[in-house]
């Protein structure tokens, strides 16, 4: 499945308007990971039942039996025998109730861990086009309505279904004559569940989508607060998304209106019928064809049936409505990474150098198919070499980063990485032997300490201080009041520009890849931060084959080589003073003001 097809509204089923809930089929592997669980709950299931079902023949005996003359003590027994056929119910009914919530808690725990490992594992393509709020609704809404399924309506409705099933067949056990009647009946009751299902589960979809557009908007605002408030757009962003909610308020209105009516109609069909049966039964008791205990099993009976098709129709709507929300949930699930190791990927050197070559390679993003990013693009970073990439605002620079971290492959060409071809490696292999410094680097909220650990996950707390030690982040964290576990704060907001970059640096030394990428990570750092930064720099590119996409001159001269791009191809390629002395593009942009070597 496709970015754009996660987005595409359900289209009407093809199946002669009966609710699809094939989606639902995708959540039984779930359910039967805990077959001791799932097996105990269908055992209460199935007593709490026969217990239902057990109770008319007790009330049957007693009208029948126990108000003769010479019952004597028998109405006692046929109460006691109704007290402990009760005693079962409840104990049944609330050992099913304990189980079937906790596979349900149990079943959504383990489909939320397992949307979030597909969606971790996606390409970057992918949230190119998804939004953030989407995906968290599909995370928290739609698993809740599943839990909410899993965990009561599915019992409800199996309980519902073996009542209905129980009491038919005791119905026709009891009075085949009043049983034809009912049996009559039935098709004026079940044709409304079909013939709404279908309305009521695309509405159900259709709010469910609303809610996630209200989310997705609420996220982004939210995460960008300050740029809200700046522009002082707080009364246009309470309008939009008092706007989204309210549709997703009709949304929601229309299903629940669609369920309510299905519900009411059923109902009233079901005890309709009830009344019908209980009329013809009576006429036979007058006539003396049946006794009056026969008739109370009988309506008893009829009334569990008549109950059961009623809370069938409630439940069917909600199942229609979780229908929806699985089918939102398995999409996140069949998307297919763009990017993924091939069945037999090629291994790495168990001792990576450092090495990497890019052969012609061409690359252009696949919204823009005709206007390429890179062209041709050819070069070779030896191991423990420094490359300086240089060259206008979007001349390609970060696609190199972007296409070595093999995030997309190129459309021509190809990139090794100590000569195996990245397209044939694992490439999470790849991104191993490569630590990365961002121009904006993601903190988290979380503590320092941990980080820096998501440079290498799982590295003891001396390892984390000695990387931060090189990365100069020791400097402000020995006036923190809680030194490494101080928390940042989301996003970082409790630290400067300097030290967000500082942790993104200690993450790279704590990593100790051998290759090193630099993506302008000091353009946005005052002079005092920059000079720290280049300081922990120039520690963690020792010994290490660095890519630098470069913003001052100070970083340039520093390198062994430089490579310069214009418009996707490499144009000039040498030392400083070459390449100055050439007066090629090179030169201009050398001798922008501040020491600028990159039109911004």
């Amino acid at each position: 499945m496709t970015q754009a097809e996660l987005r595409t509204p359900p289209k009407e089923p093809e199946n002669g308007g009966k609710p699809r809930f094939r989606p639902l089929l995708a959540l039984m592997p779930y359910v039967l990971r805990y077959p001791g669980w799932f097996l105990a709950a269908l055992a209460a299931l199935f007593v709490a039942a026969l217990a239902t079902l057990a109770i008319p023949l007790a009330v049957r005996r007693m009208i029948d039996l126990g108000f003769a003359a010479d019952a004597g003590g028998k109405i006692d027994q046929y109460f006691l025998a109704i007290l402990g056929v009760v005693s079962v119910l409840a104990l049944a009914s609330a050992a099913r109730y304990f189980l079937v919530t906790t596979i349900g808690e149990r079943v959504v725990a383990d489909l939320r861990s397992a949307v979030f490992a597909r969606i971790v594992s996606l390409d970057t393509g992918f949230f190119d086009s998804a939004r953030a709020g989407e995906i968290s609704s599909r995370l928290t809404a739609d698993t809740v309505q599943i839990k909410s399924a899993v965990g009561s309506s599915a019992s409800v409705a199996l309980r519902n279904v073996l009542l209905l099933f129980g009491a038919a067949a005791m119905m026709v056990i009891t009075s085949p004559k009043l049983s034809l009647l009912v049996l009559i009946a039935i098709p004026a009751v079940m044709l409304p569940l079909f013939g709404f299902g279908r309305a009521v589960r695309r509405r159900s979809r259709l709010a469910q989508d609303k809610l996630a557009d209200a989310t997705a908007f609420a996220v982004e605002a939210i995460s960008a607060v300050r740029t809200v408030q700046a522009m002082t757009a707080e009364e246009t962003a309470r309008a939009r998304f008092g706007a989204a909610v309210e549709e997703a308020f009709v949304a929601a209105r229309d299903a629940t209106r669609s369920r309510s009516f299905l519900t009411a109609i059923a109902i009233f069909l079901a005890f309709a019928s009830v009344g019908l049966v209980l009329w013809s039964g009576a006429q036979s008791v007058l006539a003396g064809q049946m006794s009056p205990g026969t008739l109370g099993q009988f309506v008893l009976y009829a009334v569990f049936a008549a109950g059961a098709l009623g809370a069938l129709a409630e439940v069917g709507g909600e199942i229609s409505q979780t229908a929806g929300a699985a089918e939102r949930i398995v999409e996140l699930l069949h998307i297919e990474p763009a990017i993924k190791a091939p069945a037999l990927p090629l291994a790495l050197p168990e001792k990576p150098r450092g090495e990497v070559r890019f052969d012609q390679v061409s690359y252009a993003y696949p919204s823009l198919p005709d206007a390429p990013v890179l062209n041709d693009v050819s070069f070779v970073a030896a191991p423990g070499e420094r490359i300086a990439i240089v060259g206008p605002s979007g001349a390609g620079k970060s696609t190199i980063f972007h296409l070595l971290l093999r995030f997309d492959d190129p459309k021509a060409g190809n990139i090794f990485f100590d000569g195996v071809e990245l397209a044939k490696a694992d490439p999470r292999e790849v991104r191993k032997n490569i630590a990365l410094v961002p121009q904006e680097p993601a903190i988290f909220a979380a503590s320092i300490a941990d980080n820096i650990r998501y440079g290498k996950p799982g590295a003891s707390d001396e390892a984390v201080r000695r990387a931060a030690e090189t990365a100069l982040v020791d400097e402000f964290v020995r006036n923190l009041p809680d030194g490494y576990a101080t928390p940042v704060g989301e996003r970082g907001v409790t630290l400067s520009g300097g030290q967000r970059q500082r942790l993104a640096i200690a993450r790279a030394v704590l990593r100790d890849a051998p290759v090193l990428l630099l993506d302008e990570a000091t353009s946005a750092l005052d002079a005092e931060s920059e000079a720290l930064v280049q300081q922990a720099l120039e520690r963690i590119m020792e010994g290490r084959t660095s890519l630098v996409i470069a913003h001052r001159l100070a970083t340039v001269l520093s390198a062994d080589r430089i490579i310069v791009l214009q418009k996707g191809r490499v144009v000039e390629e040498g030392v400083h003073a070459k390449l100055t002395a050439n007066g090629g593009l090179y030169s201009r942009l050398a001798a922008l003001p501040f020491g600028e070597i990159s039109a911004r």
